[in-house]
């Protein structure tokens, strides 16, 4: 039987160390594919997935429950992700606070679909190497959220509550990494010789 991520929590919280352990096996995949993401560097980002369970475990008495035990570890992650991005940088400040432009006249009026499905056209290898390159170029604050909410599947709220957003805030950063998105692989497929525009 599959013991629920609730009761986990609360076993580990008494002091059960197998229990904690499964929730380390259970999530620590998911935070290193973010971490990776983010900080674009593997020894990075199994530091940051080291660092996030070590802060997990000695906080987990603190752990109240208000969110999925997941949404804490992916704030802890994204916070220690960070910090290794701006020490990286030299004090270049990276911050999921920045203000984000919202103006309508920035997004474009119509997204045209594809006539058929590329995956015809592009072998999946290919394509998801396209879509990786794409995902990472963007600006972290923006990949952050398409992560958390088109790759890990996170809810709005939840991922709001992850990064410590609003939920206006995540939807706005969301959609115009989709846009974003959009454009780098429309410029990647004409270079490919396909000029159909695809669509996110």
């Amino acid at each position: 039987m599959v013991i629920g991520e609730v009761e986990l929590v609360g076993q580990a919280q008494r002091g059960d160390a197998a229990a904690f352990t499964e929730l380390v096996n259970r999530y620590e995949s998911k935070i290193y594919r973010l971490a990776r993401h983010i900080t674009q560097n593997e020894e990075d980002a199994e530091d940051v997935l080291q660092e996030t369970f070590l802060k997990a475990f000695a906080g987990l008495r603190g752990f109240q429950g208000n969110s999925r035990f997941y949404t804490w570890l992916v704030r802890i992650a994204v916070n220690e992700s960070l910090m290794k991005l701006r020490r990286r940088k030299a004090g270049k400040i990276i911050s999921l606070d920045e203000p984000v432009e919202t103006e309508e006249e920035t997004l474009p009026r119509e997204i045209a679909a594809w006539d058929e499905n590329p995956e015809q056209r592009y072998g999946r290898a290919e394509m998801n190497s396209l879509l990786t390159q794409a995902v990472n170029s963007l600006p972290p604050g923006f990949r952050t959220v398409f992560m958390l909410r088109d790759i890990e599947e996170l809810s709005t709220e939840e991922t709001a509550q992850a990064l410590g957003l609003s939920v206006p805030a995540v939807k706005s950063r969301l959609l115009r990494a989709r846009l974003q998105l959009r454009e780098k692989l429309n410029r990647k497929f004409r270079k490919h010789g396909d000029d159909t525009p695809i669509h996110l």
